[in-house]
């Protein structure tokens, strides 16, 4: 048995896989609260993070009806580019900046700039620097808290710091820390010159975790923390990784051909490639997967995090808001939302506030508002897609994962959006089982391979699969045209 944690935005989901049968037996989950203010600031509480792991592993063992003293191993899923700084007795020093924070745009346009703009950071870290990666959150430290970046002994992404709170050891992985900005992702190291760009005293450099490879375990447990969980003090916990990583394993994405585009807070897509597939594009960013390759990215900041400020605006449960949406035309009758809440990193456009454009006297309804939403929304993932495939990943199908995946009207949407057969995994929330399929991985000492664990653990829920209609494809393609033409 092992445990899997997706640490996310909204809350921590925690999983309990059997890895020899392939069955998921116990799910729990608890909420996380957001620290937000109007300069872009997006921050969370970590100790919020600890009191979540234990309360969804207590609900996934009393789920599974399992005693923890079997669990063999964990594996933990940390939304990506968060920034945890620890002192020299390991105490977190301020809340955690998030991967939506844009509190540090401005620094990261300076750091952008010293590296000779998207094409010179490009071609040395093998990905452009944008805002949110954890990289500029570290100047804006400096620059805004000077106290305390003199007290920083450790520089943990949120995955690293759960890790860290599960064996005491500060370590990293490829796959999460690709997406820091100090990561050479071709060469797979950290690129100190840049962190002595922002500290030349070499305080930072002292800070990092060391690396490891996706398949080795960073340790044991606690035996105090096992005990706070009630599992076995000799369970080993895996290298673990970022939300996105563990959603490519827990949708065995971890082979050519497969497209993986999740429908969460914020909205990704992404393929596996065994090679270092860097883009001219500087919005594709080539982060390292936790599988032993590479995963081609990219990430729109806003998604549900728009359709669920429609839905509370307008007072809907989400049957009502998806009832909606159903019943408004293609195109809303003429309303497009440019939906970019938080900014928007794909298309690249930091500073960019929301629109909502083509409204009169007869088109302004609840229902076209939502469809607007959702369309807008998606439009952003078929913007990255068309990256994607402009650079030769092919997408023959498109595995769904995410909250927005249990909508079988935006499952149909994304399907004619994309042009492209779209079904859903059986377990939506793949980074939780990613999580745990590695640590499965990890556990068996080379004993067996991820694709053996993957082919046994992940599952497709055939009655989700969504083939696009012609019809309905060539209608979206007018109205993205129009979307495109707003950017």
């Amino acid at each position: 048995m092992f445990l899997g944690i997706d640490c996310g935005t909204q809350g921590t989901k925690a999983l309990i896989l059997d890895a020899d049968t392939g069955q998921v037996l116990g799910q729990g989950s608890a909420q996380h609260h957001m620290i937000s203010g109007a300069n872009g600031r997006r921050e969370q509480d970590t100790g919020e993070w600890l009191t979540a792991f234990e309360q969804a592993t207590a609900q996934a063992l009393a789920s599974a009806g399992i005693d923890g003293q079997q669990i063999l191993g964990i594996g933990v899923s940390g939304q990506q580019h968060g920034l945890v700084l620890l002192d020299k007795n390991g105490q977190v020093l301020r809340p955690a900046k998030l991967w939506c924070d844009t509190e540090s745009t401005e620094q990261n346009d300076r750091l952008l700039a010293s590296l000779g703009g998207a094409a010179g950071s490009l071609q040395r870290l093998g990905l452009a620097i944008a805002p949110g990666y954890t990289v500029s959150k570290l100047l804006w430290t400096r620059e805004q808290h000077p106290e305390l970046f003199e007290q920083i002994a450790h520089i943990l992404l949120p995955h690293d710091y759960l890790n860290f709170w599960l064996t005491g050891l500060a370590r990293a992985e490829y796959g999460d820390a690709s997406g820091t900005g100090y990561f050479n992702v071709r060469e797979q190291n950290w690129d100190l010159a840049l962190l002595r760009q922002i500290d030349p005293s070499g305080r930072l450099e002292a800070a990092l975790p060391k690396l490891i490879e996706s398949h080795e375990a960073v340790g044991t447990i606690r035996p105090g923390i096992a005990a706070r969980l009630g599992i076995n003090p000799h369970a080993v916990v895996a290298s673990g990784g970022g939300d996105n990583m563990m959603g490519a394993i827990g949708t065995d994405n971890i082979h050519p051909g497969t497209i993986t585009m999740s429908l969460g807070s914020s909205g990704t897509v992404y393929a596996f490639t065994d090679q270092p597939l860097v883009l001219a594009e500087p919005a594709v960013a080539t982060f390292c997967s936790s599988s032993g390759g590479w995963l081609p990215l990219i990430c729109t900041m806003n998604l549900t995090n728009v359709t669920t400020a429609v839905r509370d605006l307008l007072h809907l449960d989400i049957a009502g808001f998806n009832q909606a949406v159903a019943t408004a035309p293609i195109g809303a009758e003429g309303v497009l939302m440019l939906p970019f809440l938080n900014g928007e990193r794909v298309p690249a456009l930091p500073h960019a506030t929301g629109s909502v454009l083509g409204l009169n006297a007869t088109n302004l309804t609840p229902a076209n508002l939502c469809r607007a939403a959702v369309e807008g929304t998606t439009f952003g993932l078929r913007y990255g897609l068309d990256l994607l495939r402009e650079g030769g990943l092919q997408s023959r199908v498109i595995r769904l994962i995410g909250g927005g995946a249990k909508s079988a009207v935006w499952r149909q949407m994304v399907a004619d959006i994309m042009d492209t057969p779209v079904v859903c995994t059986e377990q939506t929330e793949a980074a939780a089982l990613g999580a745990a399929i590695q640590a499965a991985w990890c556990a068996s000492q080379g004993q067996q391979s991820l694709t053996q664990i993957c082919q046994r653990c992940v599952r497709l829920d055939i009655s989700t699969q969504t083939q696009p209609d012609p019809i309905r494809a060539a209608a979206y393609e007018s109205v993205y045209r129009r979307y495109r033409q707003q950017l």
